[in-house]
C-alpha cells in the first residue's frame, strides 16, 4: 500500500495472472504506478505481490468482483489514469463442434466481461481523464479456421473499441487497441489443452472432417510460439499505449501481426485464403498431405 506522501496515480490490469498481464503489471509498477492487478486465485496474488503491485481477486464475469474493485478504485488516492482490458480465454475449433455454451463462455470473459469493467471504472477514468487500453489480438483482425469463437469475441472488441473511442474523445478520454501476434506465454500451451478437449468429443464424422485441420492448428501453434515476442516486450507496447501523451488508436505487438494487419488491409479475401491455407500446410500430419 501507499502512503499518504506517496501517492501513485493508479492502473487497473485485468487479467495478470500470468503472461502479458503480470508483465504489463510489473512493467507499469516499474514505471511508477500502483498496479491493481486482477487474478483469480490467492496463490496467484501471492506470485504476483511486490512493491508497486496490489493484487485484487478478480472474475470479470462475477459481478460483485467488478463492484469490489470500483469501491477500491474510488478509495485509492491517486487518480485512475487507465484501465487495461487483457484477460481472456481462448478455445480453437470448428464452428460445428463447439458447444453454444463454450460460445457463449469465451464470450462473456473476452467481450462482456471487458465491457463490464468498462462501464463499472469509467466514471472515475472520466474524473481524471484516464485511458482505456483494450488488448484484442491479430485475431482481431484476421480469422483463422477453427478460431471463428476466439476471433469473433476480438473482432466485436475491436468494434467496441471503435466506437467507444469516438463517444468518448469529446470527454478527454482516450481508448487505445492494442493487438499481439505470437507471444511466448503459458496461453499458448492451454490453448492447444483446450482444443484437445473440444476435439475428443468429436463424432467419427467430425473427426473424419476436422481431425487432421485441429492437428495442424495445434501444430503452428506449437511451432510458431517459441518465436512469439517475450511478454516483457509486449508489456513495454502496453506500457507505452498506457504513458504516452498521444497514443495511436492502435498498437501491434510482434512482426508478424505488423504484417498481418498489413496484408488484411491490401490484399482481397481469396488471395489471404491462400495465404492462410499455404502457413498451415507443413503442419498437417504427414499421412494426409497430398
Amino acid at each position: 500500500m501507499t502512503t499518504s506522501h506517496e501517492i501513485r496515480d493508479c492502473v487497473v490490469v485485468t487479467g495478470a495472472s500470468t503472461g502479458i498481464g503480470a508483465a504489463s503489471a510489473r512493467e507499469l509498477a516499474r514505471r511508477g504506478f500502483h498496479v491493481l492487478a486482477g487474478v483469480r486465485r490467492d496463490q496467484d496474488a501471492d506470485a504476483l505481490r511486490a512493491p508497486g503491485i496490489e493484487p485484487v481477486i478478480l472474475d470479470i464475469t462475477q459481478p460483485g468482483h467488478i463492484t469490489e474493485l470500483a469501491a477500491r478504485v474510488d478509495s485509492q488516492a491517486g487518480a485512475l489514469r487507465a484501465l487495461v482490458n487483457n484477460a481472456a480465454i481462448q478455445i480453437n475449433a470448428p464452428l460445428e463442434i463447439l458447444p453454444l455454451s463454450e460460445w457463449r463462455r469465451q464470450f462473456e470473459v473476452n467481450l462482456f466481461g471487458h465491457v463490464a469493467v468498462t462501464q463499472a471504472l469509467l466514471p472515475a477514468l472520466l474524473r481524471h481523464s484516464g485511458r482505456v487500453v483494450n488488448i484484442s489480438s491479430v485475431g482481431g483482425r484476421v480469422a483463422m479456421p477453427t478460431y471463428g469463437p476466439y476471433a469473433g469475441t476480438k473482432f466485436a472488441l475491436e468494434a467496441i473499441s471503435d466506437s467507444l473511442r469516438r463517444e468518448l474523445a469529446p470527454l478527454g478520454v482516450r481508448v487505445v487497441v492494442v493487438e499481439p501476434g505470437s507471444v511466448r506465454t503459458e496461453m499458448a500451451d492451454r490453448v492447444i489443452v483446450a482444443t484437445n478437449q473440444a476435439a475428443a468429443v468429436m463424432s467419427p464424422e467430425q473427426r473424419d472432417r476436422y481431425g487432421s485441420l485441429i492437428q495442424a492448428i495445434n501444430a503452428h501453434s506449437a511451432a510458431h510460439t517459441p518465436g512469439g515476442t517475450p511478454a516483457d516486450a509486449a508489456a513495454r507496447v502496453i506500457a507505452k499505449a498506457v504513458t504516452t501523451r498521444k497514443p495511436r488508436t492502435r498498437y501491434t505487438i510482434g512482426r508478424d501481426a505488423a504484417l498481418i494487419t498489413r496484408l488484411t488491409r491490401v490484399l482481397p479475401d481469396r488471395m489471404l485464403d491462400r495465404i492462410l491455407v499455404a502457413s498451415l500446410r507443413p503442419h498437417y500430419p504427414k499421412a494426409t498431405t497430398a
